[in-house]
């Protein structure tokens, strides 16, 4: 079936058993209702109790409600302030909403606390590079231990202190013998780049730089600090008066990572003759920097709050990284906290080159909180603001659909073509994909097939593509032959895609092949468990084949599936009387312009939120390659493929597709418009999946556990 997107994108991870301590906890603490960003107000003065301050705390804690949670936890403090436990969660939890001076009192106390010492020595050391404390924080950070990922951050960061002191030969000396894994280097290259800017040596910072931008595992491993090498590398070229190599070092990102907004804006500055300053130019945004190298490798689902932990220290180190905003953005949003987002990127500088990436992300975060009308005046100007930007139609597209305006998300689309003009490229599918969408909704057919077509033009193996428009010929019986085709060759593609062998089911069902409905509707709810629409199709089929009893069980599941509010009483009505006898199967003719769906149809058959493109999700990602840009035709024709859905992360996708999570650096390099960051994904784009019998490392280390 064409997905019913708006539920499906829209869901998240629940936390059900939080959810249900979160109840007992407020009930102790005094009968109050968890706490929601839409109403992050709490009492503590009605809190009379450790227990129940301490559990209501650890409720918020998990919903990363921080600023109750902090509340919460200094109220458990008064009742028993000698309790470690406490002051650790409420150390992270400050750390965790940005308040690093709020921490740093309460490191101090706990320094010698073995269960956050981790933390706390990270913390004292930053704060002693900050305070220009560079001999102190040197003798803190150094590291004795086995763990990895401790030893790169502890020697990079006591590497930094060595250069705040006027030491930085010593720096790179200590940074380039320290052993570890083949990994290290992609870190090492830029920091020890980095340090010889500062340093004033440019032909070493020219050798390092380099060798991180030509280091294959470089973009997959750590794509931020990627682009970082990048910039850093044509800015040195730019100031020392090397205009074409600084312009060829950015040619090397545009091969890699293509539409990366910020590599575009410093194309434009140092073509027009300036010489932009460096990032990093201190000891203080060095060591900041590291920090941002290490949160951004770890950037996965599942491991949100170690990276919010590594980003939050190295914001209160580097205010005004941008990269960092937006990064901090997009891991608040992943934690459920968009009001949190929206004044993350809210505070990216006007003057940033990201500072468009954030202004796109803050529209479409606005629309994810319910404020859909500033979403969309937003989101118009920053159309206005540059027609020419095709990443601002799909994020104003994305909310139109999601307010199921067709109309003017129709209007969007036929401006965003203009702008395409005739020599459209490969990636421009997912404009005429939407606008597609946008006349089918509209049920103008006419103006619909087009858009189809010309998006199948342009990448001729798209499953999404493929799987819309062939249900759309075998719903309205026309073009049987061609729309099944089509559905075969999507569900070829995607194999594992439960929605995409919907498609296929229910076009048999549409067809009388009701034997071979069940055969692929069972397939599609083993897939997709737990989908309300599937189920009622494979009830429907059943019910079909004389499987009655098997038909009942399949409607009455679907009823506990939450499905769309319409369909409900359809289902009663089926589990009530059954279905009538099946009509014959007609063929409409191919020119004739397909009837008005009935509600029923349009209900089972239309997706509630179309356009997959650019969610709420995706604006990174449309900020960086363009959203929605897929492999070009020939790449997209490989074997297989896999079209990613809410939720999904690279690493999860490696885990499900390939069968080892490891295999994630494999999948980046199928797809090189993931490198300048493996976690910018959205729902709807279609990745190339490698072959079979590869293998790959790890694409970053792993958190170190506490």
């Amino acid at each position: 079936m064409r997905q019913q997107f708006a539920l499906r994108l829209l869901s998240g991870a629940a936390f059900a058993a939080a959810l249900m301590l979160g109840s007992q906890a407020m009930a102790a603490a005094g009968n109050e209702k968890p706490a929601t960003e839409e109403t992050q107000t709490f009492d503590a003065g009605k809190v009379n109790t450790f227990s129940g301050a301490f559990l209501a705390a650890r409720t918020a804690d998990v919903d990363h409600d921080y600023p109750n949670a902090i509340t919460l936890y200094r109220k458990a403090l008064e009742l028993e302030p000698a309790n470690t436990e406490i002051r650790e969660r409420l150390m992270l939890s400050l750390l965790m909403s940005g308040d690093f001076d709020g921490a740093l009192p309460i490191a101090n106390e706990l320094k010698a606390d073995e269960g956050v010492e981790r933390i706390t020595t990270i913390v004292r050391g930053l704060d002693d590079i900050r305070n220009r404390k560079f001999a102190e924080a040197e003798k803190l950070l150094t590291y004795k231990g086995s763990n990895d990922l401790d030893r790169i951050t502890h020697t990079l960061l006591a590497g930094w202190a060595r250069v705040g002191a006027g030491k930085g030969k010593e720096a790179q000396a200590l940074v380039r013998g320290m052993k570890g894994p083949a990994w290290f280097k992609v870190f090492t290259d830029y920091h020890l780049g980095a340090m010889a800017l500062v340093g004033g040596d440019v032909n070493a910072a020219r050798s390092h730089l380099t060798a991180a931008v030509t280091n294959d595992d470089g973009v997959a491993t750590t794509p931020d600090t990627f682009m970082r090498a990048i910039m850093a590398l044509a800015r040195l070229e730019a100031a020392q008066g090397n205009k074409q190599k600084a312009l060829d070092a950015i040619s090397v990102g545009d091969r890699l990572i293509s539409n990366y907004a910020p590599l575009k804006a410093l194309r434009q500055s140092i073509e027009a003759g300036e010489k932009p300053a460096q990032q990093v130019t201190t000891a203080t945004e060095g060591a900041a920097a590291v920090l941002f190298s290490v949160g951004g490798a770890l950037n996965r689902q599942g491991a949100e709050e170690m990276v919010s932990l590594y980003l939050h220290m190295s914001h209160a180190l580097d205010p005004k990284s941008a990269d960092t905003l937006i990064l901090l953005g997009g891991i608040a949003e992943k934690l459920e906290q968009p009001k949190q987002a929206i004044e993350l990127y809210g505070k990216v500088p006007a003057d940033s080159p990201m500072r468009r990436i954030s202004e796109l992300q803050l529209g479409l975060t606005l629309a994810q909180t319910g404020e859909v009308d500033s979403a969309r005046e937003h989101l118009k100007n920053l159309i206005a603001s540059d027609p020419a930007d095709l990443r601002s139609y799909l994020a104003y597209g994305s909310v139109l659909s999601d307010a199921k305006d067709f109309k003017a998300m129709a209007e969007n689309y036929d401006k965003a073509v203009e702008v395409v003009g005739p020599i459209a490229r490969p990636a421009d599918w997912t404009i005429f994909f939407q606008q597609g969408i946008a006349y089918e909704r509209l049920k103008q057919w006419d103006k619909a097939e087009p858009a189809f077509r010309k998006s199948l033009e342009l990448n001729p193996e798209q499953p999404q593509v493929l799987n819309y428009l062939g249900y759309s010929f075998v719903d309205m019986n026309r073009n049987l032959d061609e729309g099944m085709t089509m559905i075969r060759k999507a569900v070829d593609a995607r194999p594992d895609d439960g929605y995409i062998v919907d498609s296929l089911g229910w076009a048999y069902y549409r067809l009388g092949q009701f034997e071979e409905a069940v055969t692929e509707l069972e397939r599609a709810v083993q897939l997709r468990a737990g989908d309300a629409a599937i189920n009622d199709h494979l009830g429907d089929a059943y019910w079909r084949v004389g499987r009655k009893l098997e038909a009942n069980y399949q409607w009455k599941r679907a009823l506990t599936m939450e499905p769309e509010e319409a369909e409900i009483p359809k289902i009663k009505a089926k589990i009530e009387n059954g279905l009538p006898p099946a009509e014959p199967i007609k063929r409409a003719e191919s020119t004739v312009t397909p009837p008005v769906a009935s509600e029923t149809q349009t209900a089972m058959v239309a997706p509630a939120n179309p356009a997959p493109a650019a969610p709420a999700t995706a604006a990174p990602s449309a900020a960086t390659p363009s959203a929605g840009e897929a492999p070009a035709a020939d790449t997209a024709a490989k074997a297989s493929s896999y079209t990613v859905n809410a939720g999904d992360t690279l690493w999860k996708i490696a885990n499900d597709a390939l069968g080892d999570g490891e295999r994630v650096i494999e999948l980046i390099r199928a797809n090189p418009a993931l490198r300048r960051n493996p976690n910018r994904i959205f729902p709807g784009q279609v990745l190339d999946l490698p072959g079979a019998d590869a293998g790959a490392p790890a694409a970053a280390p792993a958190p170190a556990g506490n």
